[in-house]
């Protein structure tokens, strides 16, 4: 299912490229053809012959590869332009991805270098609610966002789409007292979290709504939580990128659904399975627990 979002995303990102979803069994003789003995696996074509493949579902690795084969299918000489206009586009989007967007070597759990460590470190101690794009996942992010913001190095942090600076630039306005109103969109996120999460007694974060779940871990947990008979509320993150990317961060759990009762979280699908299959589910979900 994570695979699929993927595919989605890379899909929007990548226009060029055909995506195509089979399943194995129902073409049996494709999967033969090709040594499917698992799935997902990724088949990469071009000119009707296959150049790559990758086995397992392996987010970041399918990301480099339709990069790499992407950008190998390249534009003409003479579309040089509209590659460059294709990036700045690109850039302005990840740039205003979040209200506090910080472009790093690594990510904030592991930082791959002194500078970038340095500055998650300010962040997270100012309780500033931030995304983050890795530089060494794509190259051309890498190279392009120095001269689209006219700063030559990393870390770079952006607040409301605008260049702040970079690690030294932090400092002044952390020992000015300057950084938390200069971060206050970012700020605002975590209340708007922690007022999400503490709106009902029992608040499930999903993927649709209680009447119709739109992926199928959404699907089995409201079943679970129905066959108690408890209320609960429901909030769509589908509806809102920035409470789903926000709640990653804030919750420390990295996918969908999410159960919270009484503002705590409790997890998702399989722990809510374990709960039930050892009877704690019910007084968990009425905080008895």
């Amino acid at each position: 299912a994570q695979m699929n979002e993927v595919m989605a995303a890379l899909a929007k990102e990548h226009v060029q490229v055909t995506f195509v979803k089979l399943e194995a069994e129902a073409v049996p003789e494709v999967s033969e053809k090709y040594g499917i003995s698992s799935v997902p696996t990724f088949l990469f074509f071009k000119n009707s012959q296959k150049v790559d493949r990758l086995d397992g579902a392996h987010a970041p690795e399918l990301t480099k590869k339709v990069q790499r084969h992407a950008s190998g299918s390249s534009i003409s000489a003479g579309s040089n332009d509209i590659a460059k206009e294709d990036l700045a586009v690109r850039l302005k989007k990840l740039i205003n991805a979040a209200p506090c967007m910080l472009f790093m070597k690594g990510s904030p759990k592991e930082p791959r270098c002194g500078f970038s460590k340095q500055m998650v470190e300010i962040l997270n101690k100012h309780g500033i609610s931030f995304s983050s794009f890795d530089i060494f996942s794509d190259e051309e992010v890498r190279q392009g966002l120095k001269t689209y913001s006219n700063w030559p190095t990393y870390p770079q942090l952006y607040v409301a789409g605008e260049l702040i600076g970079g690690l030294d630039i932090v400092k002044e306005l952390e020992a000015s007292g300057e950084l938390d109103t200069v971060c206050p969109k970012a700020c605002k996120l975590e209340d708007k979290l922690k007022t999400l999460i503490n709106k009902a007694p029992v608040m499930l974060f999903m993927k649709g709504n209680k009447q119709m779940a739109k992926c199928g871990f959404s699907k089995q947990i409201i079943e679970i939580i129905n066959s108690t008979g408890v209320d609960y509320e429901t909030f769509d993150i589908l509806e809102d990128e920035e409470v789903r990317q926000g709640l990653k961060t804030y919750s420390n759990w990295p996918t969908y659904p999410q159960l919270y009762v009484k503002g705590e979280l409790v997890g998702g699908l399989d722990i809510v399975k374990e709960l039930k299959e050892n009877g704690e589910l019910l007084p968990v979900l009425k905080g008895e627990n």
